[in-house]
């Protein structure tokens, strides 16, 4: 794509920077921020929009958005475009997004009798679900089949706080007080926790590590939580596998979004040319050949209906509608928050009472928020 936009722009050239290593990509294009070499258009992550927002890096777009007859951002999606609205600016249009689902193994499903997962399913659904599907291997008691394959990490369980109407944060995202230690988010995780502890549905970390393979993959979690990254992966295996919204106990379904976009550096001395290229590689003669394999989801509304030609694609387009940003896209600091999360996770399944661990997280959030 890159050399068809120098195509049409003769005399331009795109240098491409690709920043390797999980976890480099902020710190290093922050210090090229600060010695004044930061690129003229950057990839901006839900996860991390927040360091970039509020930092006054980026240019605003909505000047470029409503002076460009040729740009209609109503073909994009506009819950995956909030992701990096701040009121009535905007500072990234979309490239691609997922919400997070539910994968499960139909074949497991079947072989146990247990219905799949129906539209306006609850916990309550999901977890006499999970009990069915877990299946002691008297013969192999190494290969214990899961009903739930529960992870650890933080962006793959928020949307279980939501779906019980608890939270993390506070509206204007300053504190955590009265929410993250709220009746409905201790609930929330307790009703996690017990998958592990309790019902022992779901794999502690060291018995996940022990199996030595992905469980879901590997036929021996009959659930797993995860965004439409891992269809390419489930396809290749041959999974015969299908996708639900998260069972909830409220009033609608919730989860949340992961989005990509195009972002400009608000000190761009080609301000013109950069806005002409985040239109170009966000368009959609570009998006379908760029989401072609698999990994994401167009943000653009024409080219995500153009590949939901199955059942799959298609819950996950209908999940948009109950989907919203994560916290970080709106919280600079919100990475530790998720690291304060996934310790609170483990110092449970450890033993510590579930009210003790949140409690002692959210003072812990609080002060991370009070230093900022």
């Amino acid at each position: 794509m890159r050399s068809e936009f120098e195509r049409r722009h003769p005399g331009v050239r795109i240098q491409i920077e690709n920043i390797p290593g999980e976890g480099q990509y902020v710190p290093k294009l922050l210090m090229m921020f600060v010695a004044k070499k930061a690129p003229d258009v950057m990839h901006l992550d839900a996860s991390y929009a927040s360091v970039f927002i509020d930092n006054d890096l980026l240019l605003d777009l909505t000047p470029e958005i409503k002076s460009d007859d040729s740009f209609r951002l109503d073909d994009y999606f506009t819950n995956v475009v909030d992701v990096a609205r701040r009121g009535d600016k905007l500072f990234a249009i979309p490239l691609d997004f997922t919400p997070i689902v539910l994968y499960y193994n139909k074949r497991l499903f079947d072989e146990a009798k247990v219905a799949y997962p129906a539209k306006g399913w609850n916990c309550d659904d999901f977890l006499a679900k999970a009990k069915a599907l877990t299946i002691d291997n008297h013969k192999e008691p190494g290969k214990k089949q899961y009903g739930m394959h529960f992870i650890n990490w933080m962006p793959l369980w928020i949307p279980w706080v939501w779906t019980e109407g608890g939270d993390v944060l506070s509206p204007d995202g300053r504190h955590a007080e009265g929410y993250f230690d709220s009746d409905k988010t201790i609930r929330a995780v307790e009703f996690l926790a017990s998958l592990i502890t309790k019902y022992h549905v779901a794999p502690t970390h060291s018995e996940a590590a022990a199996a030595g393979v992905d469980l879901f993959r590997a036929g021996r979690a009959a659930m797993h939580i995860a965004g439409h990254w891992m269809i390419i992966d489930y396809r290749s295996d041959g999974i015969d596998f299908g996708v639900a919204m998260l069972p909830t106990n409220a009033a609608s379904p919730k989860t949340v979004v992961y989005e990509s976009g195009l972002a400009i550096n608000r000190s761009t001395k080609k301000r013109e040319l950069a806005w002409e290229y985040v239109k170009f590689m966000t368009s959609a003669e570009v998006q379908k050949v760029r989401v072609s394999g698999g990994l994401a989801i167009s943000a653009q509304k024409e080219v995500a209906q153009y590949y939901a030609s199955d059942e799959q694609e298609r819950t996950f387009l209908n999940a948009v509608e109950f989907a919203s940003g994560p916290w970080g896209a709106r919280v600079e600091p919100y990475a530790v928050v998720e690291d304060l999360g996934r310790e609170m996770m483990e110092d449970i399944v450890n033993g510590t009472p579930v009210p003790d661990a949140v409690h002692k997280t959210c003072r812990l959030i609080d002060l991370e928020l009070s230093q900022q």
